[in-house]
C-alpha cells in the first residue's frame, strides 16, 4: 500500500461557479458551473477511481472489498463493513445555496435507510462580506417556524454570520445551515446525501422550475434551539497538528508546517485522508513518494504507520481519520 490519490468527482450545480477552477486547479471538462467536487467517496455509485501507482484505476470499493480491515482499519470494519464512512468535498457557492438540514442517523435510517450526516466546514476562500447561515438566531418553537415559513419570512429566524479563510464550523445533523455567496469551503461529512431544503429563495432550475422542498421531512429533524457554539475556536501553531473537530463520525485536524513531519501514528486501526488547502508537498510511505498539490487529497490506507510529509516551503492540510 501506498498514499492514494483519487480523480475527482465534479458536480455541476445551479448555484456553482468557476473558482475551484481557478484556485484548486479542478478541470471542469464540459460542466459549465462546478458547484462541488468530490474528493473521497464510496457513496452509492459516485465512487473514487485511484489516479496513481500500481492500484490505478481501481475505484475505493474494489480496495475496500479486496483489503478489508488492512485498507480502513479493523476497529473502522467492524462499525462500517464494506461502506466507506465519509465523503470528502470542496464547495464553491457562487450563489447562495438552499437554507437546509440534515438528518440524524435515526431519523434518516428510518425514511431513506441510510445514514445521517453531520459534517464540518473549513473556509478556504470568503468574498468581502460573505456569509454563512448557521442555525437558529434564538429559541423557536414548531409552530413560529412553520408561520414564517408560510409567510416567506424564513430568513428572519436565521443566524448569520461573516465569514473569512480559516474559519471552522461544526454542523451536526439537526442545525440549519446553508452557505452563502462568494465561499468555498471543504466539507467533511458523514458517507450520505440525506438533505431537506427548506428555502430555496425561490429560485428557478434551467427548466424553469423551482425546486423541490422538503418542508415536512425537515420539521421533524430540526433542532429548534438557539445556535451559539458552532464556530470552532482554536490556536493555530506551527509545525504540529491542531485539533478542530472530533466528534463520533471522524477527527479533524489542521497541520500548518514548514519542515519535514513523520508522524508517528498510534492510528493503525482506521485510514487516514489529508486535504492539501495551501501550498504543496510531498507524502513519503509504504512503497511510494506522492506529489500533492493545493487542493487535492490523497488517502493513507490503515496500515502506514510512519507516514512522512515534506513540505515545500509551506503548507498546510487537513488531517481526518475515525
Amino acid at each position: 500500500m501506498y498514499p492514494l490519490k483519487f480523480t475527482p468527482i465534479l458536480k455541476d450545480k445551479i448555484w456553482g461557479g468557476q473558482k475551484l477552477e481557478e484556485l484548486f486547479n479542478k478541470v471542469p471538462g464540459d460542466l459549465p458551473n462546478i458547484g462541488e467536487s468530490w474528493e473521497v467517496s464510496g457513496y452509492k455509485s459516485e465512487v473514487s477511481v485511484v489516479s496513481n501507482g500500481y492500484l490505478k484505476g481501481k475505484t475505493l470499493q474494489d480496495l475496500l472489498e479486496t483489503y478489508k480491515e488492512q485498507f480502513v482499519g479493523s476497529r473502522v470494519f467492524s462499525r462500517f463493513g464494506e461502506s466507506f464512512p465519509l465523503l470528502f468535498k470542496l464547495i464553491h457557492a457562487n450563489d447562495d445555496l438552499s437554507i437546509q438540514v440534515h438528518p440524524n442517523d435515526e431519523f434518516a435510517m428510518k425514511n431513506h435507510g441510510t445514514y445521517g450526516k453531520t459534517e464540518m466546514w473549513y473556509v478556504l476562500y470568503a468574498e468581502p462580506n460573505a456569509e454563512i447561515i448557521i442555525g437558529f438566531n434564538k429559541n423557536y418553537s414548531k409552530k413560529q417556524y412553520s408561520e414564517a415559513l408560510e409567510q416567506g419570512d424564513l430568513e428572519r429566524l436565521m443566524r448569520r454570520i461573516q465569514v473569512k479563510p480559516g474559519d471552522c464550523f461544526y454542523i451536526p445533523a439537526g442545525l440549519v445551515h446553508a452557505i452563502g455567496k462568494g465561499v468555498i469551503v471543504a466539507e467533511i461529512q458523514q458517507s450520505s446525501d440525506a438533505t431537506y431544503r427548506i428555502f430555496d429563495y425561490n429560485r428557478k432550475d434551467d427548466q424553469g422550475k423551482e425546486r423541490e422542498l422538503h418542508t415536512d421531512l425537515a420539521l421533524n429533524a430540526i433542532n429548534f434551539k438557539a445556535t451559539k457554539n458552532s464556530k470552532v475556536n482554536y490556536i493555530p501553531k506551527l509545525n504540529e497538528p491542531i485539533e478542530l473537530v472530533k466528534c463520533n463520525y471522524f477527527t479533524a485536524n489542521l497541520i500548518d508546517f514548514d519542515k519535514k513531519l513523520t508522524l508517528p501514528y498510534n492510528l493503525t486501526e482506521t485510514f487516514v485522508v489529508y486535504m492539501c488547502i495551501e501550498g504543496s508537498l510531498e507524502i513519503s510511505g509504504g512503497t511510494l513518494t506522492v506529489p500533492v498539490q493545493k487542493g487535492e487529497s490523497v488517502m493513507l490506507p490503515a496500515g502506514m504507520k510512519y507516514p512522512t510529509l515534506i513540505p515545500t516551503g509551506r503548507a498546510k492540510v487537513l488531517e481526518v481519520y475515525i
